[in-house]
């Protein structure tokens, strides 16, 4: 019997692991890294098999000469290793992995894209860095288009982790699983749209994105250059929305956003909350925890974590003064 045993929310920032030295909000820094190390312990203790990892790609496993909306590992996965992150194979729970790509294919018509040799980046190595320290797990990684228009639609995610759901539990062998979101919250990266380029930054990034699939490497030196001189841009008002909507179990509710309207509210970097509403999806939208929300410039990144476990749902939060 297949089990789903737990879900965990996670904002990442590779400037945690770069820049370290100059946080200057060290306090709300140490609050968020305590949070990381509280869900990792939690999910040691939910002793899973198997976790299925959805996370964002920042164009060091995806390029632009192909863009899927999803795309499953099934087979090699390898991480990038950029900035500190893992590098190298991670271990696939195979079996699982191609269950997956084939029911979600055949029984719920989802057209998913699926890679035997995967390369993520740190839109999921980070979790892996600080989620799953130490823990005797295989992975189904679940690389989501948040970067690239035209994007899925949060109704698309959220159908997805549905179908997951579903998938996962009728898979004939014994799994525990657990669900892992990484990306978001608010952010805005200094990204352009790839369709329409101005100024030499810009076109530089879209170069790096067609063109880095052998030699990405040589492109990061001034990705991280006007990274770094990007103004951080966090709305706090929508995390916080975000959140009480995670601690209800009702983040279906922003299902109903266009990627623009997200973009106005929280920046570009917020597209990345589809893979907590997958995730939460998977989970049957049991109404979840807040471990931590902290606005954190220096890392340009409302950073937050939050744990769904289905055998102790969180009390819900209550609605009053959420629009």
């Amino acid at each position: 019997m297949t089990e789903i045993v737990l879900g965990v929310g996670a904002s990442h920032s590779t400037l945690m692991n770069t820049h370290w030295d100059q946080t200057f909000h060290k306090d709300r820094a140490e609050r968020f890294r305590d949070a990381l190390a509280e869900a990792r312990d939690r999910l040691a203790a939910a002793r899973p098999d198997t976790v299925v990892l959805v996370g964002s790609n920042h164009f060091r496993g995806f390029w632009l000469d192909l863009i899927p909306s999803f795309t499953l590992g099934v087979g090699e996965c390898v991480a990038s290793g950029e900035s500190g992150t893992p590098k190298g194979p991670q271990r696939v729970d195979v079996p699982l992995a191609r269950h997956l790509a084939g029911s979600l294919v055949e029984d719920h018509g989802f057209d998913i894209a699926f890679s035997a040799r995967l390369q993520i980046d740190h839109g999921q190595s980070h979790a892996i860095q600080y989620l799953l320290d130490g823990l005797d797990v295989e992975l189904v990684p679940l690389v989501v288009n948040v970067f690239a228009p035209p994007l899925p639609t949060l109704e698309r995610c959220e159908r997805l982790g549905r179908a997951i759901r579903e998938t996962v539990l009728s898979f004939p062998e014994d799994r525990r699983v657990a669900v892992i979101g990484s990306g978001g919250l608010s952010h805005r990266l200094p990204w352009p749209d790839w369709r329409a380029p101005h100024g030499d930054d810009e076109e530089f990034m879209v170069d790096a994105w067609l063109n880095g699939r052998e030699n990405w490497q040589d492109y990061d030196a001034r990705r991280r250059e006007i990274i770094r001189a990007a103004e951080a841009a966090l709305t706090p008002e929508f995390d916080e929305e975000f959140l009480s909507l995670v601690e209800r179990g009702e983040t279906r509710r922003l299902t109903g956003l266009t990627a623009g309207e997200l973009e106005k509210r929280a920046g570009n970097g917020a597209q990345e909350i589809r893979t907590w509403l997958l995730m939460a999806a998977a989970l049957g939208h049991v109404p979840g925890q807040r471990l931590a929300y902290e606005q954190l410039p220096e890392w340009l990144t409302g950073m937050a974590v939050a744990v769904l476990d289905p055998a102790h749902p969180a009390s819900p939060a209550s609605p009053e003064g959420q629009s």
